[in-house]
Order: structure tokens, then sequence, then C-alpha cells
């Protein structure tokens, strides 16, 4: 458990950003929200069937059950829905990937904010630099003639980073001592609930591609079983802000990703971002871990 514990931001971070996968195989052939019904459903037997056999204690009273709904809701179906449905508008993935960079910031503001954490002026000046760094990397990807840029679609990816953010730091505050399977199953209910009154609006027209195959069988176990049991296993086991820091490199690891799967190309600039984004998160996980260890472990 200890090395999986420390393996696990790396993993996750490898895990998490090849979710633009998904997203480019899989839009052509089935509306958004359509989408992830699809596959918040095929994912709730498959976490049920390793519960049976992993998970030691389910959550107990409605009001556990209650705190993993909302937190289901908030970071799979509000944000997940929110950025899927920008992008099938036509907002180029780049420009959401800018928004959606705010998301460590904004998650450590409110862990100050509603969980009290500590975060100090190394670790805000950090931050910083990771937002650069990020704005260096994205910057190229970055596209103002797009038709899908506007103020409903900005709006919509800007609530998904609120989302997610006040989901990570609700899963903290409210659903700390949970079992990770039993509580991810009720999360994944929770994104139901948010996700199938708005596929209703849908056509429900899916063209069955090996690319729509390919990209929810890897949606489904990677992402929303393998990754996002990570997740909540980081935000278990480490400070909010800490965790949030991570996001800062998934950006990084797909540019890095699509240079060696579809040619795309790397500029020095981005390169250099890259660099302040990696030195940015190690000064923080380093100066978290530092901090721990004076305080006796706690955060």
């Amino acid at each position: 458990m200890n090395f999986l514990a420390k393996a696990a931001p790396v993993i996750f971070v490898l895990l998490w950003s090849t979710g633009f996968v998904g997203s480019k195989l899989g839009a052509p052939y089935i509306d958004p929200w359509a989408f992830l019904t699809v596959r918040f459903v095929l994912v709730l037997p498959i976490l049920f069937i390793l519960a049976l056999f992993l998970t030691k204690s389910w959550p107990t009273t409605p009001k556990a059950v209650l705190h993993c709904i909302v937190t289901g809701m908030l970071v799979h179906g509000i944000y997940l829905g929110g950025v899927f449905w920008a992008i099938k508008q036509g907002m180029p993935a780049g420009a959401s990937s800018i928004i959606v960079g705010l998301q460590p910031v904004l998650t450590a503001f409110m862990a100050v904010m509603l969980l009290r954490e500590t975060v100090s002026r190394k670790h805000w000046l950090s931050m910083a630099i990771g937002a650069c760094g990020l704005a260096l990397v994205l910057g190229p990807k970055f596209d103002l003639g797009g038709t899908g840029i506007n103020p409903v679609t900005i709006t919509a990816v800007f609530v998904s980073v609120v989302a997610i953010s006040l989901g990570t730091v609700y899963q903290k505050r409210f659903a700390q001592n949970i079992d990770l399977l039993a509580a991810t199953i009720w999360q994944y209910v929770g994104a139901l609930v948010v996700t199938i009154p708005f596929s209703l609006s849908e056509s429900w027209q899916i063209t069955w591609s090996g690319d729509l195959i390919f990209a929810m069988a890897w949606l489904v176990l990677v992402l929303s079983v393998g990754a996002i049991l990570l997740l909540m296993l980081l935000i278990r086991e480490g400070a909010v802000s800490q965790v949030a820091s991570l996001f800062y490199l998934v950006p990084v690891a797909t540019a890095v990703e699509s240079y060696f799967l579809f040619g795309e190309t790397l500029s020095a600039v981005q390169i250099g971002g890259m660099a302040l984004v990696i030195s940015a998160v190690l000064t923080i996980r380093t100066s978290t871990r530092t901090s721990r260890q004076t305080s006796g472990g706690k955060v």
C-alpha cells in the first residue's frame, strides 16, 4: 500500500491524461450527455463486482450515501458533462484546456476557505509558476478563430472547473472515511442523476464504430475505474491543494502523448513550459511533505 501511495500520483497523471483519446475518438459518433450516461451505466456493474470481493464496509447511513452522490454529481456529472458539451459545440480542446487549467488554483483557494488547509507562500508561488508553464504548453493550441468560443461554452467549461474543484474539497470534507470502492459506486449514481436528464434532450443516435467501442472501453476501464479510484486515494491520503497541483501535469503528459501518437509538434517554448510545470509540482509536493513531517504527519 505504501508503494501504491507513492506511485499513485505518477500513475494518475498518466491515466488521466489519456482522457483525450476517448473524447477525440468517441465524439463524432454519439452526443455528449448520452456518451457519459452510457459510460457511467457500464462502469457501475464493474465496480459492483469488484466491491463484492474487495469492499470491507459499505456506507451505512443515508447521510454518508448522500455525500458520495453529491461528490459524484460534481466531479463526474457536472465536470465531465460541461467539458464534453462545450467541445461538442465546437469549442477547441486547447481553449477548454486553458480554462480547466484554473482548477489547481481554484481548488487550493477552496481548500483554504472551506477546509482550513494551510497553503504557504512558497506553495502559492509554485502554483503561479505552474500556471505560467501551463500557458506556454497550451498557448500554441489556443485558437481564437474557433467558432465554438462564445460566452455559453466558456461558461459551461468554467462551471465544470468550479464543480470538480468543489467536488474535490467536498470529498475530503464529508466522505473521507468511506470505503473507496463503495464510495465510487455511489458517486457514479450521482453522476447519472446529472447526465440522464440532460441526455433526454439529445437524439440518442449512436453509431457503434470501432473507434467508439474502443473509446468507451478505454474511458470505462482506464479512466472511470482506474484513474478515479486513484484520485479518491490521493484525496484521502494528502492535502487537497497538493493533489490539485497534479492537474497541472495532465496537459503536459497529453502534449507528450500527442507528439508520439499523432505526430503533433512540440516547440522549444512548450518544452520550456513543461519544465516549469514539472519543477513547480515537484516543489509543491516536496514542501508539503516537509510540512507534514514537521507537523507530525498532519495536513
